[in-house]
């Protein structure tokens, strides 16, 4: 019997096979390599800020995660613009972001109409850092005890009851006015240049009231001089059980008011990128460490993809286009 010989491929085979292997490899990959150098990210809030905090902090898990330096650029002031401007005008390869207030950003279109921005054509968003409910805040010693209270005041002397906000088109505003709208009330607005007057104004009296996250105003809250009548979210938070809804407080139905930051990478990035950046974020903000940070400010975390980002900075945009428009609200 002649014996089986052993089968040899040719060298041209096996050079096809080897080749064959690593474009299947690549694409399975379905991206370039990345990180291939640091990564910046470029950001609208100033150093030391609680965003910025945050993200320094989730800045060094990602550095871990993929071995090269995250490093945070603050770029503040101009309304965001100044650092929009920024980051459109890098590499869309992934290696720089723009971490931005997802209310301030959503609202830019509808605040400055004559520049035509069209700023989820420019950049791709690819998750959320966090989100944060707002509160309904009054001096400690106010006597409304409730948001039915204070709506009733202003059915009364409009001109006189009083909200404040970090200023003309900030989300604190064009969330008061979306309140207003919807219980058919008026007040006069107080816009404030710094957020610590704002609630100080609240704490003394200047003002009425103002909505505003845990973070920004619990250095009243904690020192007894600001109360919350209320939180602006579907239910009840397990942090302040004793804060009802706007709804229990006598306020409309289905009035929700939050904030939220956003990271997007400028238009053109791979989505493979997008898609790793968004699944190495969650796991970093996943971690222990930062879970208990996110508790001490109230933050929540928000595991959002890519596509659902784009949809909740989709509908902030057409909701503040709609309030901007009926209250004349722009910065033009």
């Amino acid at each position: 019997m002649t014996p089986v010989q052993p089968f040899r491929p040719s060298r041209r085979a096996v050079l096809a096979t080897i080749l064959g292997l690593c474009s299947a490899a690549s694409f399975a990959q379905g991206a370039p390599a990345f990180p291939t150098k640091p990564v910046t990210v470029i950001t609208t809030f100033s150093a030391g800020s609680g965003p910025d905090a945050m993200m320094r902090a989730a800045g060094e898990k990602l550095a871990a995660t993929w071995k090269t330096p995250v490093i945070i650029e603050n770029r503040p002031g101009g309304a965001g613009l100044i650092a929009i401007q920024a980051a459109q005008g890098a590499t869309a390869d992934g290696h720089t972001l723009l971490m931005h207030d997802g209310d301030a950003l959503s609202a830019l279109p509808s605040l400055f109409p004559s520049r035509g921005l069209r700023l989820l054509e420019t950049f791709d968003p690819v998750g959320v850092l966090y989100t944060t409910p707002f509160f309904v805040v009054v001096a400690s010693n106010s006597t409304w005890k409730s948001v039915g209270d204070l709506l009733a005041a202003s059915r009364k002397a409009p001109e006189k009851t009083t909200y404040g906000t970090w200023g003309v088109g900030s989300a604190a505003h064009l969330h008061s006015a979306a309140l207003l709208g919807l219980a058919g009330a008026r007040m006069t607005h107080v816009p404030y240049k710094e957020m610590s007057l704002l609630y100080t104004g609240v704490s003394t009296g200047e003002i009425d009231w103002a909505l505003g996250a845990m973070a920004s105003t619990q250095f009243a809250y904690q020192s007894g001089r600001v109360k919350y009548l209320a939180v602006a979210r579907p239910s009840r938070l397990t942090s302040f059980p004793e804060v009802p809804t706007v709804a229990e407080a006598g306020g409309p139905a289905g009035f929700e008011a939050s904030g939220f930051v956003a990271l997007l990478l400028p238009k053109g990035a791979p989505q493979a990128i997008a898609d790793k950046i968004n699944k190495d974020l969650q796991a970093a903000l996943a971690s222990p460490e930062l879970r208990a940070r996110y508790k001490t400010f109230n933050f929540d975390v928000a595991p959002l993809s890519p596509i659902e980002t784009r949809r909740l900075l989709e509908a902030r945009t057409s909701t503040y286009a709609q309030v901007a428009r009926q209250n004349n609200i722009k910065l033009d």
